[in-house]
């Protein structure tokens, strides 16, 4: 949920002590316009901050909608002061979370494609068939301190995975973890700290501890900056540890996608969802 103290804080930024600017008489409309394609998020945030400055959201898209240059997002009516308030906040949040939408559906519809290719080379006998259809592909926590909300939800409209949104929601056994305790050590080590309901996601740098990890306990496994050659071995590694996920994560773009994904791993977790995408261009209209 987005809180009125968010709003406070994104509005008192954008206006400060001594607003001139905005000081314009009578009622206005305006009208949140896309000025290049693609999928729109973050329009719960953008209609709060209206709703807050009690301007009236009278028309709004769906996040997750995919949009082409001159379709309305979003319309408002109001008192003209307090739309013009509330433009610029509005357009920088659903812009920043539309530019994670747009590259997070990109990444999905990368990985879904690859995977059907693999399956058709699988049928003519040229290659192992892939459990799923497709690779989920998840954000990190890699995100803007204060936004997390909001760019964690624009990736689910993207067609997503958030992942976990902070540290209680699964055990994550890194690199330094492993350098302390030992890997099977640290797995052990957390398994008995937690819940039965709470995974362990253990990060490898190797094929061959892939099942070192598996065999220890974790319920996933983080192919940690493996090429998609050394993930494939992994995958086929990882096979005969039934329930256990493979997770393909470090430094993976949307260039790499196609080829993870077809190595057959179930997630591919991508850093440059929320801390690399460029915003969706949107324009404000009053008046019209």
């Amino acid at each position: 949920m987005i809180t009125d103290a968010q709003v406070e804080r994104w509005l008192r930024e954008d206006i400060g002590h001594h607003d001139v600017t905005n000081r314009v008489p009578g009622e206005t409309t305006g009208r949140l316009v896309a000025k290049e394609s693609g999928t729109v998020a973050g329009l719960e945030a953008a209609t709060a901050v209206f709703g807050y400055l009690d301007v009236a959201v009278t028309n709004r898209l769906e996040d997750g909608t995919d949009v082409e240059p001159g379709d309305e997002l979003l319309r408002v009516e109001g008192a003209a002061r307090e739309v013009l308030r509330g433009e610029r906040v509005a357009v920088n949040l659903a812009g920043h979370a539309s530019g994670i939408a747009t590259r997070t559906r990109e990444a999905v519809d990368a990985a879904r494609e690859a995977r059907r290719a693999s399956e058709t080379r699988a049928a003519a006998g040229r290659e192992h068939r892939p459990e799923s259809d497709t690779a989920a592909i998840a954000a990190t926590r890699k995100t803007t301190p204060g936004l997390r909300g909001l760019e964690k939800r624009a990736v689910v409209a993207g067609g997503g995975d958030t992942h976990r949104l902070d540290l209680s929601h699964m055990v994550m056994v890194k690199d330094n973890h492993i350098a302390e305790l030992g890997l099977e050590e640290a797995i052990e080590h957390f398994r008995e700290q937690t819940s039965f309901a709470t995974k362990i996601d253990v990060e490898v740098e190797t094929v061959a501890d892939a099942p070192r990890a598996a065999a220890a306990g974790a319920d996933i496994v983080l192919l940690d900056n493996m090429t998609p050659e050394e993930t494939r071995r992994a995958v086929a590694e990882l096979a005969d540890h039934e329930g256990v996920l493979a997770e393909a994560s470090g430094g993976i773009t949307i260039a790499d996608v196609s080829d993870y994904a077809a190595t057959g791993v179930d997630v591919i977790s991508m850093g440059s969802l929320t801390h690399s995408a460029p915003s969706l261009d949107l324009s404000f209209r009053t008046g019209e």
